[in-house]
């Protein structure tokens, strides 16, 4: 199994970027290599590429079962494009970080090979580019996710108000508030726009005690209102690590990947 990290210009943001990868291809060496089923896994504000690796065992059970997991930055901004600043994250996620990566490591090209997932804000962005980029990814995962749009189109400014919720922080990132829903970055317009046999699988999980339980719920309802199969699952925990570390293995179950196989590591020497 090799942890990279890879720096490279982006055009999408105009940059140069960082993403963490997991790349097992040193288990079975002396096998002829396969392409690799691979895992977009997006981390949520305050967060960067390293969170997922520090925060849960993601790089255990991708080396267990020879899964890829890419893991950019998304910078506290959603994962959506915005043309005012130029900053084009949702055809980052959607389009130039799976050309490059596909490019560089030995990934499968194919839907059903390709799948997103992330936590609270990278859940939003999970689940709106999984969506929006559905010929590409045939997985959307979303943990605790920020299904928040109908918060910020109210959003105020004001010195009491945390600064991920003003209303000038939010039109810097999503532009127009006015025109959010019904766009590409609301989740449920999205939906209602896909032909249902285009929507990838889908699975939402959070914890109890999590500020966000009603907004997961109230999607998980507009899926079934709508014909959509969704895995859902709640459990104890709130919007935390220890949720997000427990509840990834459960997205990993629940993905059409290979069987547990250990292989040899500094943690299975047998």
């Amino acid at each position: 199994m090799a942890l990279v990290q890879v720096d490279f210009l982006s055009e999408k943001l105009m940059r140069t970027v960082t993403i963490n990868a997991i790349i097992p291809v040193d288990k079975n060496s002396n096998q002829p290599q396969k392409k690799l089923k691979t895992l977009y896994l997006l981390h949520g504000i305050f967060g960067n590429y390293t969170d997922w690796v520090s925060g849960t065992r993601i790089q255990r059970w991708a080396q267990d079962h020879d899964l890829a997991v890419i893991m950019p930055s998304g910078e506290n901004k959603f994962y959506v494009d915005n043309e005012n600043s130029h900053e084009y994250y949702s055809q980052f996620i959607g389009e130039e970080l799976v050309q490059i990566t596909r490019a560089m490591f030995p990934l499968s090209h194919k839907r059903e090979d390709t799948f997103i997932a992330g936590l609270s804000m990278g859940g939003y962005g999970a689940i709106i580019n999984g969506l929006k980029y559905h010929q590409t990814f045939g997985y959307i995962a979303g943990l605790s996710s920020a299904l928040l749009i109908d918060t910020f189109v109210n959003a105020k400014d004001g010195d009491d108000v945390p600064y991920m919720y003003k209303r000038s922080y939010l039109t810097s990132v999503f532009g127009n508030l006015d025109e959010l829903k019904g766009s590409d970055k609301d989740y449920k317009a999205l939906i209602e726009k896909l032909d249902k046999k285009d929507i990838p699988a889908m699975y939402m999980a959070c914890g109890v005690d999590d500020p966000l339980i009603k907004e997961n719920r109230d999607y998980r309802d507009f899926l079934k209102a709508h014909d959509i199969s969704v895995t859902y699952e709640e459990g104890k925990g709130a919007h935390e690590w220890d949720f997000w570390d427990r509840y990834i293995e459960h997205v990993l179950a629940w993905l059409p990947i290979n069987e547990k196989n250990e292989g040899l590591s500094s943690g299975h020497i047998a």
